[in-house]
């Protein structure tokens, strides 16, 4: 869009209580929302708002200069798409409740189309931890941008799952893009910055607040061909986002949970009330989405084969539970020193991952001639 019209659309992002419908109603009254900034409170009535937001919009322009406002976000590195523009995401652009105004830092591409986003609980159990970065990292590696809200928990996760093998990963902020919540992902963010994108309805400056983070959910919804959910309790964001895309006739897909956990009972409902896809695996993801894995995925096994009996015997007594080096030992029937050169071995594949105090985790399951061989 035209910076002389885009100043406008970044002012009416101030104002309280413009959003979607609002914006629709000024839009077809006056054309174009530089004639809606200028007018009277009378002919803002005329088209069709009631008092208490003319009076919003009168009281906020006194207070904001479109020119700054435009000056801000080009001196800030941030760009903005409306709903008008044909970089604006696609997906986006079909949902009811469509964001009229996007602020990306970083960039969005075509190929961010093939995107699942991936959500879940703050407070994933070790297997929530282990499946979520299984699942990310393979999702990934088969060409699949991943979209997250970079909250604490599985969005952490599924973020860093995405860099770590390599590819791209967006996160859907509930403030502006300029402010990171919450602050100790500030690094992840950067990190973001360097293979994906930060988006937000919100403008420049604005705080995290509790009320934007179920209403970002829709974003992330609406613009991924499918959502997958790894923990959360039926009162979790991660049921909210679920619900978003079951709305907008999306695919949603689910991990199984322990039945004894409470962060397992919504993933456990949506699998059994809402027909969503019970999911083990990448390809279950993949083969109802009709996306193929790239070649580099295929490549990549080929790291996941053992290098001999050793290998394949510690890998039998490494789950998606914690288990402590000396179970592993005394299990698996050979030596601290074997055991600690094979555990670092599949630390380097990605098959395994150590929590803390000498305890491992499964992260993804060995190719089927791993399988065979173990």
């Amino acid at each position: 869009m035209e910076p002389e019209i885009l100043k406008y659309w970044l002012a009416f992002s101030k104002v309280p209580g413009i959003g979607r419908a609002r914006l629709k109603l000024l839009e077809s009254y006056f054309g174009t929302l530089d004639h809606a900034w200028r007018a009277g409170g009378a002919e803002l009535q005329a088209a069709g708002l009631d008092r208490r937001t003319t009076l919003s919009i009168t009281t906020r322009r006194n207070q904001l200069n479109p020119d700054e406002e435009l000056e801000r976000l080009n001196s800030s590195g941030v760009s903005a798409l409306t709903w008008h523009d044909a970089d604006y995401p696609p997906r986006l652009r079909e949902i009811y409740d469509l964001p009229p105004l996007l602020y990306i830092r970083g960039a969005l591409r075509p190929d961010d189309e093939r995107s699942v986003a991936v959500v879940g609980t703050r407070r994933p159990s070790a297997y929530g931890r282990g499946v979520a970065g299984s699942l990310t990292h393979d999702l990934a590696r088969a060409g699949v941008t991943i979209v997250s809200g970079l909250a604490r928990g599985v969005d952490g996760i599924a973020h860093r799952a995405a860099l770590d093998a390599g590819r791209r990963t967006i996160a859907v902020l509930g403030s502006g893009v300029d402010v990171i919540y919450p602050s100790e992902h500030a690094k992840l963010a950067e990190r973001i910055l360097e293979n994906g994108a930060l988006i937000s309805e919100h403008p420049l400056g604005a705080k995290p607040d509790a009320r934007n983070f179920p209403r970002r959910n829709r974003i992330m919804a609406g613009m991924t061909l499918g959502t997958l959910v790894i923990e959360g309790s039926m009162k979790s964001g991660a049921l909210i986002t679920a619900k978003h895309a079951l709305d907008e006739n999306r695919e949603v897909f689910a991990v199984p949970g322990d039945i004894s956990r409470p962060n397992s009972e919504g993933v456990n409902w949506l699998i059994k009330e809402s027909g969503a896809k019970l999911v083990t695996d990448c390809s279950d993801i993949l083969e109802e989405l009709n996306i193929s894995s790239v070649v580099e995925q295929q490549i990549e096994m080929a790291a996941l084969f053992p290098e001999d009996e050793n290998e394949s015997q510690v890998l039998r007594y490494v789950t998606y539970d914690p288990v402590h080096i000396d179970e592993v030992i005394r299990n698996a029937g050979l030596g601290i020193s074997v055991v600690s050169g094979v555990l670092a071995m599949m630390e380097l594949k990605g098959l395994i991952r150590q929590v803390g105090g000498m305890n491992y985790i499964r992260l993804r399951e060995a190719s089927a001639e791993y399988q065979t061989a173990v």
